[in-house]
């Protein structure tokens, strides 16, 4: 197939023929070393240690409390996991105010504990929670407030800081996306009473599977911990209920061994957003989300948003061209975890209040990024986009004369 693609036939969802033989994924693994990863699973096997707190988990949190400016460091199999923990630990109960434009997880650690996630809209200029729009949703049930760093672009924390202190709730974050993020140059996990960290596969530093929660209030860690093991303290000493969040060695052994290559995911990372935004610059109806380069940044979430009367062509049309030619782009976080269950029977008048959730859902295309991402394989997927964008209208006719 041509490298420069100048007609709507050469276009697989009409030629059968993708641009890629192998699929292009948002969020494909960045992996470390591997002989560096075989040295310490080797060191896992000979000591017959592979879960219960040992030796490369400890490790591990370390690094990671030192790395981010924070007292403690709880290391745990997945980041659902530590997000009810965390809420239930904290207290939050009957209602906990959150965003809509967030992955389920966020909503369902609060439902799975029968407390209600009360969703908030995003900002006018932001994907992330508005703090304007928090105090109209406070009710006597409230008991908290849960930010989330969309796309790792911090939420206004201070903002959100003066309205959980004006009514006495709990602020914690939901930091999946934002390891090795900073906000005025503090790193995120050190805001609010915790912060949690997502290390899933899809993540630009991966465990494989993991998460961790990261605070500086003592108490709360020691709390943290018990429910993390079953509320044990010692051996056959139970003081707490709990249940099983604990990270095993073997992804503790591939989290630090990514540690060593976080700057190198980095670098690859920021090279590829300059370079889909180079590349893409004034295409009509296409907008590269800009992040503040003076800040930390883990460059992971590469975001356009799609203006179709502009464009000529919907979001939702392009991602199908793409998906034809193996670019597996993506539309997070459709459609808001309000029009999801339970809770679009729980709240069927949610989105009344939430129109600019609405119009991000509608809008947003996430493309392919990552180490497993190469220069001219970007370019490529530019111009399968040019294409689409710049024939828009005629792709559309076409497109919509083919299915009826």
């Amino acid at each position: 197939m041509p490298a420069t693609r100048s007609n709507l036939d050469q276009l697989a969802i009409f030629s059968g023929n993708p641009a890629f033989e192998q699929p292009l994924h948002v969020g494909r693994p960045n992996l470390g070393d591997r002989k560096r990863l075989m040295e310490r699973i080797d060191g896992v096997f000979e000591r017959r240690w592979l879960s219960n707190n040992g030796p490369m988990v400890q490790e591990l949190e370390a690094k990671l409390a030192a790395m981010l400016g924070v007292k403690n460091c709880i290391a745990f199999c997945n980041a659902t996991i530590a997000l009810e923990i965390l809420t239930r630990a904290a207290g939050m109960t009957g209602e906990v105010i959150v965003p809509s434009f967030t992955f389920i997880a966020t909503a369902h650690a609060l439902q799975w504990q029968q407390t209600k996630p009360v969703f908030c809209d995003v900002g006018p200029d932001s994907h992330n929670i508005d703090p304007a729009r928090i105090e109209e949703l406070i009710t006597p049930h409230t008991t908290g407030i849960i930010g989330v760093h969309v796309w790792g672009e911090p939420c206004d924390t201070e903002a959100l800081e003066t309205v959980a202190k004006k009514h006495n709730l709990k602020l914690a974050y939901d930091a999946a996306h934002a390891f090795g993020c900073s906000r005025q140059g503090k790193m995120i996990g050190g805001h609010g009473i915790a912060e949690v960290m997502s290390f899933h596969a899809t993540k630009f530093f991966n465990t494989t599977e993991g998460g961790a929660i990261l605070t500086n209030d003592d108490d709360l860690a020691k709390k943290i911990r018990l429910m993390t093991n079953f509320g044990f303290a010692g051996f056959d000493n139970v003081i707490y209920i709990g249940t099983n969040g604990k990270m095993n060695e073997l992804s503790a052994a591939v989290g630090l061994v990514n540690l060593e290559s976080l700057d190198e995911f980095i670098a690859t990372n920021r090279r590829n957003y300059h370079q889909y935004r180079d590349e893409l610059a004034g295409l009509p109806g296409l907008t590269c989300r800009a992040w503040n380069e003076e800040e930390k940044r883990n460059y992971q979430y590469i975001v356009f948003e799609v203006d179709e009367a502009k464009a000529g062509i919907s979001r939702d049309r392009l991602i199908e061209v793409l998906w034809a030619e193996n670019v597996l782009a993506r539309r997070y976080f459709f459609p808001g975890c309000h029009r999801m269950e339970p809770y679009r029977s729980f709240q069927p008048h949610a989105h009344m209040l939430l129109p600019r959730t609405k119009e991000v859902c509608q809008r947003v295309l996430l493309v392919p990024n990552g180490t497993a991402v190469g220069q001219a394989e970007i370019t490529r997927i530019c111009e399968i986009i040019r294409l689409a964008v710049e024939r828009g209208g005629e792709l559309t006719r076409r497109l919509d004369a083919k299915k009826s």
